[in-house]
């Protein structure tokens, strides 16, 4: 204790404890790999403060806009199974892996997305491309609107699953409403002009004075 000088085993009974400092909270890795278009949201809070987290949509994203690759662990079983995400598994070098996801430092923001309960809910399709698992968008998201994925028909093959995925509504757990945030607009970096949409800023023609 630096104020009586003495050396002890435990708090200073005469000047009580040391006022304890927490080091700053760092998010994981595949928190940190999340788009800036894209938030995390918690759906449900279980027991030993287990969240069950969505990923959604902060604007329009079009149809035909890729992902990935998916990043994971390969290995010969899975050591982390989640009943709301879809089971991956890639083709290297003649064996067939899966790609796990122990932790949220093993992965990206990708393993956050939950499977489709049906075609209309489904926003994504999953597919194997050069021994990588990607996901593309079938249909434009809307902002607020959850990313949800399934296999693609070929990649459903190999995963020995059905093509579509459709779930009884009686097994269907409703979502608790969620408060939507505001959109963000796309913004031009150089004349600061802004756009409802990605495409819409692609196709700006920028004429900035202060363009090079």
């Amino acid at each position: 204790c630096e104020d009586c000088g003495k050396s002890l085993i435990g708090e200073c009974k005469l000047h009580g404890p040391l006022i304890k400092a927490k080091d700053r909270v760092i998010p994981s890795r595949a928190r940190l790999t999340l788009p800036h278009y894209l938030t995390l949201r918690v759906l449900e809070l279980r027991a030993g403060n287990q969240q069950i987290l969505g990923v959604f949509a902060k604007k329009v994203i079009q149809k035909r806009t890729q992902f990935g690759p998916y990043v994971g662990q390969l290995s010969t079983k899975l050591t982390r199974y989640d009943e709301s995400r879809l089971v991956l598994q890639v083709l290297k070098d003649g064996g067939k892996y899966f790609l796990d996801t122990p932790n949220e430092d093993c992965g990206n923001w990708m393993m956050f997305v939950r499977l489709a309960r049906n075609q209309e809910e489904q926003t994504l399709v999953a597919y194997q491309h050069c021994g990588e698992v990607y996901f593309t968008t079938v249909k434009p998201i809307e902002p607020h609107t959850e990313l949800k994925v399934w296999y693609a028909a070929d990649y459903a093959k190999f995963m020995e699953a059905s093509a579509v995925f459709i779930k009884e509504e009686s097994d269907v757990c409703p979502l608790p409403p969620v408060a939507k945030e505001p959109v963000d607009p796309w913004i031009c970096s150089s004349c600061r002009s802004t756009f409802a949409t990605f495409a819409l800023l692609e196709s700006h023609q920028c004429i900035s004075k202060d363009r090079v």
